[in-house]
């Protein structure tokens, strides 16, 4: 009989939404931000926030013993402040937020996550298409909840965008065309980087004035905001045509097609570059590729997008006439899949 085991980790993860839950509300709450301003005590951090302070320092000691707060001294009169992370990555005021994802995941994803099992039996949606209509039309027929999809896209890519201007070799091309540009936030972390490179950050109408706006707020230069329908519209002509969480959103027909409307658009010599979490091809090890492969089928269901393995993204691009394929390991689990013409 094998007596070493324990049930920690069961538990552990069966748990997990716990800790989960106390950073979502400490972000919605604006906690950190307001810890930016200066360290507060019990009272004045709850008074604050709004909560009631004869249980907020259960909040607020979970996050110290979590890591994502310091605090000096015990009891009442013990300061809490941020984390040099949570200072940096955390507080509203500073253009390294990486926030908008935890504040999506917090009004969207975290409840319609309770119909995986429903979403694995059905192969249904979870969430607001339940009403019928499409996700994307969903997100993109109101500005405050398509600002908060934009910011979410952008915080969680900001770290893997400065690593794929570090790691890959843009010094070759003249032209970048970013194909679902959100906030253009791909387009301002380059430009800053490459002067030499010219910039196009191409999605829907709805998004261009949320783009220019951060553009003009950055003092960006070189990037032009245009708008159109990536599947109905040709890809405007680009040296480098970069995909950042893009192909999974669609099934493997409509992957193909990006992926040819990509080859079209470049000239010999490009390249297209998918910044997604590729799953390693054994599928064994990227465990948080295949998580948001799970909500790839929540969001659109069985029919609709997941997330791929480099050997799926090499067939594909082989496909239309790319002649080659790698995979460079980004920050965390995500990769940038690129595809030579």
């Amino acid at each position: 009989m094998i007596t070493n085991l324990t049930p920690a980790r069961i538990l552990e993860t069966a748990t997990a939404f716990w800790p989960a839950k106390v950073l979502l509300s400490a972000i919605e709450l604006g906690l950190f931000t307001e810890l930016a301003r200066s360290p507060l005590d019990n009272a004045e951090l709850a008074s604050a926030l709004g909560v009631r302070a004869d249980r907020s320092a259960d909040l607020f000691d979970a996050l110290v013993a979590m890591g994502f707060l310091q605090r000096e001294g015990d009891g009442p009169q013990a300061h809490y402040s941020n984390t040099p992370e949570t200072a940096l990555f955390l507080d509203k005021t500073k253009p390294s937020y990486v926030g908008g994802m935890p504040e999506m995941l917090n009004t969207r994803l975290f409840g319609f996550w309770n119909g995986l099992t429903d979403a694995l039996r059905t192969g249904k949606a979870q969430n607001e298409t339940k009403g019928g209509h499409s996700l994307f039309k969903e997100l993109y027929a109101d500005e405050a909840r398509l600002e908060q999809f934009l910011s979410a896209m952008s915080g969680l890519q900001i770290g893997n965008f400065a690593t794929l201007a570090a790691l890959f070799d843009f010094s070759k091309y003249k032209t970048v065309l970013d194909v679902g540009g959100a906030n253009a936030q791909l387009s301002r972390t380059l430009s800053a980087r490459f002067p030499e490179l010219s910039f196009t950050s191409f999605d829907l109408p709805a998004v261009a004035p949320i783009a220019q706006r951060e553009i003009n707020r950055a003092g960006a230069t070189r990037i032009e905001v245009l708008s159109g329908d990536f599947f109905g519209d040709p890809l405007p002509k680009a040296d480098v045509v970069v995909m950042g969480n893009i192909l999974h959103d669609w099934n493997e027909a409509d992957k193909k097609h990006l992926i040819q409307k990509a080859y079209d658009a470049l000239p010999p010599g490009g390249a297209l570059i998918a910044i997604e979490n590729v799953i390693d091809d054994a599928r064994r090890h990227n465990a948080f590729g295949l998580l948001m492969s799970l909500n790839m089928l929540i969001e659109f269901g069985a029919d609709g997008g997941f997330d791929y393995t480099g050997a799926q993204f090499d067939g594909w691009c082989r496909g239309v006439g790319f002649k080659r394929t790698e995979v460079v390991a980004l920050t965390g689990p995500t990769s940038a899949a690129i595809a030579y013409k």
